[in-house]
């Protein structure tokens, strides 16, 4: 018999999850699945238990999108996987159950905008590089990033469809300035699953 499973996210100790879980459970969901943790961090436990759990015909359920992924990239990967293992997704505050045509719908809107973000990134990133070759900048790389390119290489690490070398190559900078910008990066949490050269 299918079941609704929760998830929900706090990102600090001092957070109270309490909110989340009166929805979920009123959404129908009979068991809940908490994390602790930064939406920014690779590991998540709780996540990880939950799609254990999860069989074809059941339903991911989280309160808001915001608490499943990290991005909209990650989202969309998440979102993808699910549907190829025959499992729904509902979000309550988004209204979005991919069980009906209009869920399905949106979350096709949503991957087609996420790869429109992806182009947008590499297309002002290229024109970035070509404006600066053209002023005759072709000395070497600089020692550290822009704010612009510190945001630019953080939205292409977390989509991981990018080696950090390929990044520093977009960027004009080299791979470990991207590892030290990316360090000093409050936010960032390397992936332990993902290749660096």
């Amino acid at each position: 018999m299918p079941h609704a499973l929760g998830y929900a996210r706090v990102s600090t100790g001092d957070q109270d999850a309490r909110l989340q879980h009166d929805a979920l459970t009123a959404a129908g969901c009979y068991r809940i699945f908490t994390d602790t943790a930064s939406g920014a961090l690779q590991s998540r436990p709780e996540l990880d238990k939950l799609m254990d759990q999860l069989r074809p015909g059941d339903t991911l359920v989280v309160w808001r999108l915001d608490r499943l992924g990290r991005s909209i990239r990650h989202l969309i990967d998440q979102l993808a996987e699910l549907q190829a293992q025959g499992i729904e997704f509902r979000s309550l505050q988004e209204n979005i159950d991919t069980s009906s045509p209009g869920g399905r719908l949106i979350f096709h809107i949503f991957a087609s905008l996420a790869e429109f973000e992806r182009d947008l990134i590499r297309e002002r990133t290229n024109a970035g590089l070509a404006a600066a070759r053209a002023r005759g900048r072709t000395g070497g790389r600089p020692s550290r990033l822009t704010k612009d390119q510190l945001t630019t290489a953080r939205k292409l690490y977390d989509q991981q469809e990018m080696t950090v070398a390929q990044i520093g190559e977009v960027l004009g900078v080299s791979r470990s300035t991207i590892y030290r910008a990316l360090r000093r990066d409050p936010e960032f949490t390397p992936s332990q699953h993902r290749r660096s050269t």
